[in-house]
């Protein structure tokens, strides 16, 4: 039977211990970039699943045709099937998992989240508010550069070559949603973010910081990654504060 998914892009699910985290990666991305972070917590004893936002790993046209609300689900079905085996749930976040991992936060009753390279806007370029109009046009805009530091990562990153215009409207749609629930969250966060990005530099952080509303609120900042974190040079530090903070928040 062939497969849909891309080889080595599949979700997981690691059984651990009552504590768990949902992981989620990013725009036009696949689990593999989550899958690292992933085992490094499941070795210390806590469950993880890392869920395929709808449209990824498969093929770019699967994507055009899910929209903001699709890949929440997702994100929704990770934490339903967590809350069968865990008591404290988590959820981490890459990139655009990150704002789906916030907006769970604002919803559900969850232990925390982890936002990881996360960006508070997409663009300055006024294009991207007439992203939907604009992709009748041009339906796919190419990636100029790599998001890691780590040539040898960069290298077996998996994600499409391309950024489907139509979902770039969905992205932008869906943090104007995030920025009107942020008031919501009540939980414990974690943004952790890195000076070398340009995605979603520390400056993100701190836009987040003034509008999220939780009496905990943690940040670390990176010196030397790129954009995908849980890949880069600096990954031991992202996985070993993410450990440090779910066992803090964690309920006996």
């Amino acid at each position: 039977m062939k497969k849909m998914t891309i080889p080595t892009a599949e979700p997981f699910f690691f059984p651990g211990g009552k504590t768990g985290c949902v992981l989620v990666h990013g725009f036009t991305g696949t689990p593999k970039e989550m899958r690292l972070m992933g085992d490094y917590l499941n070795k210390n004893k806590i469950t993880t699943i890392g869920v395929r936002l709808a449209g990824h790993a498969t093929q770019i046209s699967d994507m055009i045709r899910t929209q903001w609300r699709d890949w929440f689900i997702s994100v929704e079905d990770g934490i339903n099937l967590l809350s069968d085996f865990c008591d404290n749930i988590f959820i981490a976040g890459l990139s655009m998992g990150g704002i789906l991992a916030l907006m769970a936060a604002s919803r559900y009753d969850i232990n925390g989240a982890i936002a990881m390279s996360t960006p508070y806007k997409i663009s300055n370029d006024w294009r991207t508010k007439f992203a939907k109009q604009l992709s009748v046009f041009t339906p796919f805009i190419k990636k100029e550069q790599s998001d890691t530091v780590d040539q040898k990562t960069s290298k077996n990153h998996m994600d499409y070559s391309m950024y489907p215009t139509r979902s770039i409207a969905e992205l932008y749609d869906l943090i104007e949603t995030l920025h009107i629930s942020i008031d919501q969250i009540y939980v414990p966060v974690l943004l952790i973010n890195s000076i070398k990005d340009k995605t979603a530099p520390p400056s993100h952080a701190e836009k987040y910081r003034l509008k999220i509303p939780s009496n905990y609120f943690e940040a670390l900042t990176l010196e030397n990654s790129g954009h995908v974190i849980t890949e880069d040079i600096e990954r031991e530090i992202v996985f070993n504060a993410a450990l440090n903070f779910i066992q803090k928040h964690s309920k006996k």
